[in-house]
């Protein structure tokens, strides 16, 4: 696969960012790609490993040595062909993905892995530069109607799926457009809205319909969707956010807010879009800020504060900081723990570790101070160690506990069943059906949790999988 002995010959090559001082002067994306010369060469790095087990890191079944092998030898068109045909949305993956399937690389035992998600975004860039990206429309309609409910990235995927099966399908958001996290939860300097747009209008011309402010549960019951579609599926995500302060003194003190009551504004003002009447407007502007929680979502907090113009960032992480290297004989293939310091990061937070929130102090109602302890590797407070950081503004970015449980699943009386730290409607992976509701269906993060991009797209296409072979009979959508 790629060049027998490139990887012998070629180092590994990251895409380039833009320099810090420019690019936090704007919302756009910051990575700058390879060369066509250069990207070529880190295909050739893909060797041929036998067994390749950047497979098995690979929610989407990514056919990952065999695209490596056609950008190798020029051939795009082919390599976005089979790309696409286990993945709806590579160009975000190719962006967004912390890619495990890097990890997993069996290069990656003893040198560093191929450059994958380089790759992948390069041939899905590539073809849509080359207007290779086409509707792919069912030659033949089913009759059949499919009600999805949410289109984040499980959404859109499921919906694709199914429509590309000949079934009428109706996406239905609560927002005023489609995407979800993708739209309104990641930064644009991250994901550019204009990625998921031109996708959202290839859907649109395969027949997919799009309901915007429409909120199942609220503004439509369910069971109108159930009078309306012969299937229904509900790819709602995991909205409702870890608080492990809520008792701690101060917490009610203005300037506290969760993440997603944060990124979603920004995320709307870069748009145009409005905000709701009576939105209480959120500004890190000549702040002090601290984003406490370690994670993607922290990072994103970091990144959109630092573009606000905080006066300064912290973020506080409650574990112990990672080795810089991780033991690779120890955790290959599977997602290491070491040390990972995002574009965020980079670009002027300081980053604290081992610290535990105890309260929050404020004056006129508004928060000041944040109060912590240092804890030790079994995360016990050392006596001693209590301080406090400046805090106008304190994000927290700790995580999604489970699906929100006053809409569709306080209308359906749904069971929320724990999958470890995490919970989601009960539903199982072979058919992704709600026991005893004859057309509902579940997938994506409101039915495993907490999860990447990547894992709700596959469970979007596994859904639509098993919803066309429990209309049809049987199924020709790939799994």
């Amino acid at each position: 696969m790629g060049k027998p002995t490139g990887f012998l010959e070629f180092e590994r090559a990251e895409r380039k960012y833009a320099p810090v001082e420019e690019r936090v002067k704007n919302w756009q994306e910051f990575v700058e790609p390879l060369s066509e010369a250069a990207t070529k060469t880190q295909a050739a790095r893909c060797m041929d490993c036998g067994i390749p087990y950047c497979h098995s890191g690979c929610p989407v079944n990514n056919q990952i040595p065999d695209w490596n092998d056609l950008v190798y030898h020029d051939d795009y068109v082919t390599a976005y062909q089979n790309l696409s045909s286990t993945n709806n949305f590579p160009e975000v993956t190719g962006r967004i993905c912390p890619a495990p399937c890097e990890a997993a690389c069996t290069l990656n035992i003893d040198d560093s892995p191929v450059a994958i998600k380089t790759l992948e975004c390069a041939i899905a860039d590539r073809a849509f530069q080359d207007g290779r990206v086409k509707p792919q429309i069912a030659k033949v309609k089913t009759g059949r109607s499919i009600g999805v409910v949410g289109s984040g990235p499980a959404g859109l995927a499921a919906a694709q799926q199914l429509a590309r099966a000949g079934h009428d399908v109706h996406l239905y958001e609560k927002n005023a457009r489609p995407g979800g996290l993708l739209v309104y939860g990641i930064p644009d300097f991250k994901l550019e809205k204009s990625i998921i747009e031109r996708r959202v209008k290839q859907m649109e011309a395969e027949g997919v319909l799009f309901h915007c402010n429409a909120h199942i549960g609220k503004d439509i019951k369910v069971a109108e969707l159930e009078d309306r579609h012969d299937a229904i599926l509900l790819t709602c995500g995991s909205e409702k956010p870890f608080d492990f302060f809520a008792a701690a003194p101060g917490r009610s003190l203005d300037g506290i807010h969760y993440a997603m009551d944060f990124l979603p504004q920004q995320n709307r003002r870069v748009s145009g879009e409005k905000l709701s009447q009576g939105t209480h407007e959120i500004s890190a502007k000549d702040k002090h800020v601290i984003v406490i929680g370690g994670g993607d979502t922290g990072s994103d907090c970091i990144g959109t504060s630092i573009r606000q113009g905080a006066k300064s960032v912290t973020q506080l992480e409650i574990m112990p900081k990672p080795p810089v290297k991780e033991n690779k004989a120890m955790s290959w293939p599977h997602w290491p723990m070491k040390l990972r310091i995002s574009s965020s990061q980079q670009e002027g937070a300081t980053t604290e570790y081992q610290i535990s929130t105890t309260g929050f102090d404020g004056a006129d109602g508004k928060v000041t101070k944040l109060k912590y302890v240092r804890v030790d590797d079994k995360l016990q407070p050392i006596p001693g160690t209590e301080a406090a950081f400046d805090a106008e503004l304190v994000l927290l970015a700790m995580g999604f506990s489970g699906p929100i449980e006053n809409d569709v699943v306080a209308e359906l009386k749904l069971p929320i069943v724990a999958r470890g730290r995490f919970k989601g409607i009960d539903g199982t992976e072979t058919d992704y059906r709600i026991p005893g509701r004859e057309k509902l269906f579940v997938a994506g993060d409101q039915r495993r949790g907490q999860s990447l991009v990547v894992w709700a797209i596959r469970e979007g296409r596994q859904a639509a999988a098993s919803i066309d072979k429990t209309l049809m009979g049987d199924t020709l959508l790939p799994r």
